[in-house]
């Protein structure tokens, strides 16, 4: 399945206050109508802030409606005796239409907008008869609240004021004036009135001003939220566009909301086709994948965060992700999408089948190795016996070669030729007489070679059967090679020891012993005897080139404070090992030795952790000798 991804967020659409924008979202009817307002808009006005371009539209809206009420009413003036002023200012409302189309800001169209309605009403109660009081007239109240909405508090509040002193003020001057009231009836009859009408004239303004006010507070706190979402939207956006992992977003109905470039460019590899927002995600996939994938969605969706690797063919290439799907909550807890991260880990995946290949080799050429060790030792131990079965067959042949066989067969021909005058031989010839004293002689003389040849030919045949027992050892050893057993670890301490021990004993090395009650554990007995070879050797060589007198080796088998592991502990007391050098040890490649390579404790920590175990190294410094400890579990379960 594939999975796309590319940032389209709601910064990408035109602006809500572009007519383009606001006129596809609304009915055939009101796009139309937006359309027409928009043409008596100059370009400035048109595109000015979603608050401002309302009051534009409302602006050319009203302008047009005057016009259309001033040329009924300028017809029925026809049929009927009416005041031409209303007619005469709708000249006002065209100017109005006409600045709106050249203006940049609102505040011309709505003088002369303001002007034409004022123009209207203050000229007709002038004009109209004395008893006509349009100070207290619903409409006369309507004009603070529309001078607010156009014009703005501090401009409206100069034309209240100006309005209420000609509604309320000059206007009942001039009734009283007209009608010769006497200064109580005129009070009673206008002033009061007229002061609660100006009051509430005022009154209104302050209301609309106070109302535009918190709606100018409120449209600036959004506005300035509205450009902090923005900002987080191209911070987002930049994020997940700098990644070249695959990032997505799905609501709970698997529609795509947000997908970055790697994601498209994934899906357009994987299936061919582009991503759509508002799309299902899916719609491209197998039915199986579709079902699979679905299942994961619903499972996210009730909460949880899900992991996997998942593995696609793109363009004929093996590709695995490391996917990551985690749930969008809202403010109330309900999870209302699925955000999905992808990252490919197709490298890490073949450096791992890489590694795996190379610690198999590595696990086989340290067996080798270790096998190698082993024929060493036997080699090297076979061949001292040999030094001594060579000696002892030597020893043998030259007393074979010094024999009195032949004196004795050399008499023996003799008594053959007087066999006839045997007694007259022995008694009267000089040889006769002196055979007898001879042959005695010769049989002394033969019993010493024979108990001497016995002896040689017992000695050779222990050398023969040490060899023959070596040479079993190993046998069984190779046999044994890459099998679980149950191993007794002190006797196979013991026959590591017996393929060093010619050196040992040579050198002068002296072997303690301590081991303590352990039970036999489940491993592999060559892996073991190959870390034990190698323990043993580097000892050896460790103590070969100390200059301590007394050259001791101690060897401690012991069950840990973790009653389920066997511990074995092998110290010198030989040259150390530098502190700097203690992290290295068991480093591939790293050896202090002058002819050493560097293989033998790395693989030997690599077959100790194959079973399950650990190789470690501790040391006081140079000059105190060294201690390598090898854990190793007891269970079966845990071998």
């Amino acid at each position: 399945m594939a999975l796309p991804i590319s940032v389209e967020t709601s910064q990408d659409l035109p602006p809500p206050h572009e007519p383009h924008a606001e006129a596809s979202s609304g009915p055939e009817k009101v796009s139309g109508l937006l359309r027409l307002l928009d043409f008596f808009l100059s370009d400035a006005m048109r595109h000015a802030p979603p608050g401002d371009l309302v009051r534009h539209r409302v602006l050319v809206g009203s302008a047009c409606f005057m016009v259309v009420f001033t040329l009924v009413y300028t017809v029925g003036t026809v049929f009927a005796p009416y005041s031409a002023l209303p007619s005469a200012m709708g000249v006002f409302y065209l100017v109005a239409l006409l600045a709106a189309r050249k203006a940049t800001t609102i505040e011309g169209p709505a003088f002369f907008m303001l002007a034409g309605i004022t123009g209207s009403f203050v000229g007709g109660l002038f004009m109209n008869e004395p008893h006509r009081e349009g100070g207290v007239h619903a409409i006369y109240l309507l004009l603070p609240a529309l001078a607010v909405y156009l014009l703005g508090t501090r401009q409206a509040l100069l034309y209240t004021l100006v309005v209420a002193v000609m509604m309320d003020g000059v206007h009942p001057l001039s009734v009283v004036d007209r009608l010769g009231l006497s200064s109580q009836d005129a009070v009673s009859r206008f002033w009061i009135r007229h002061a609660m009408s100006g009051f509430t004239f005022v009154g209104i303004w302050g209301l609309s001003a106070l109302h535009s006010i918190a709606r100018a507070a409120a449209y600036h706190s959004l506005e300035w939220a509205l450009k902090k979402l923005r900002g987080s939207e191209r911070k987002l956006s930049s994020i997940i566009e700098s990644t070249d992992d695959i990032v997505a977003s799905v609501d709970t109905e698997g529609r795509l909301l947000v997908a970055n470039s790697a994601m498209r460019q994934f899906h357009r590899k994987l299936f061919g086709a582009e991503l759509e927002l508002g799309q299902p995600l899916l719609r491209n996939s197998t039915p199986e994948r579709t079902q699979l994938w679905s299942e994961r969605f619903a499972q996210v969706q009730r909460g949880q965060r899900l992991r996997m690797e998942d593995t696609f063919i793109l363009e004929g290439s093996r590709v695995v992700l490391d996917i990551c799907l985690h749930p969008i909550l809202a403010e109330d807890g309900q999870t209302v999408g699925v955000t999905l991260f992808g990252h490919d880990i197709t490298s890490r995946k073949e450096a791992e089948v890489r590694l795996g290949e190379m610690h198999r080799t590595l696990v086989d050429v340290s067996r080798q190795m270790g096998m190698a060790e082993v024929a060493t030792g036997v080699l090297h131990n076979v061949g001292n016996t040999l030094n001594s079965v060579n000696i002892s067959t030597t020893l043998v042949t030259e007393q074979l070669r010094r024999s009195r066989v032949t004196g004795l067969a050399k008499a023996t021909s003799l008594l053959r030729e007087h066999s006839a005058d045997m007694a007259s031989f022995l008694t009267q010839d000089t040889q006769g007489k002196q055979l007898p004293p001879y042959l005695v002689a010769v049989s002394d003389q033969l019993v010493e070679e024979r108990e001497n040849m016995l002896k040689e030919m017992e000695s050779l045949g222990h050398s023969v059967e040490h060899i023959k027992s070596i040479v079993s050892m190993q046998q069984r050893h190779a046999r044994s090679a890459g099998a679980v057993e149950q191993v007794a670890v002190p006797q196979l301490i013991d026959e590591a020891l017996r393929l060093h021990a010619i050196s040992f004993e040579r050198l002068a090395i002296r072997i303690e012993r301590e081991y303590a009650e352990v039970p036999e554990i489940f491993v592999d007995r060559h892996k073991l005897l190959q870390i034990l070879i190698n323990l043993l050797s580097n000892a050896r060589h460790a103590l070969v080139d100390s200059r301590q007198a007394d050259k001791c080796l101690r060897i401690h088998v012991q069950r840990t404070s973790e009653a389920e592991r066997l511990r074995i502990e092998v110290k010198d007391n030989g040259v150390g090992i530098a502190a700097e050098n203690l992290a290295r040890m068991f480093t591939q490649g790293f050896t202090t030795k002058k002819d050493g390579h560097g293989f033998g404790l790395h693989i030997s920590a690599l077959a100790a952790e194959e079973m399950k175990g650990k190789l470690s190294c501790t040391s006081p410094g140079p000059g105190h000798g060294a201690t390598f400890t090898l854990d190793l579990p007891v269970k079966v379960e845990a071998a």
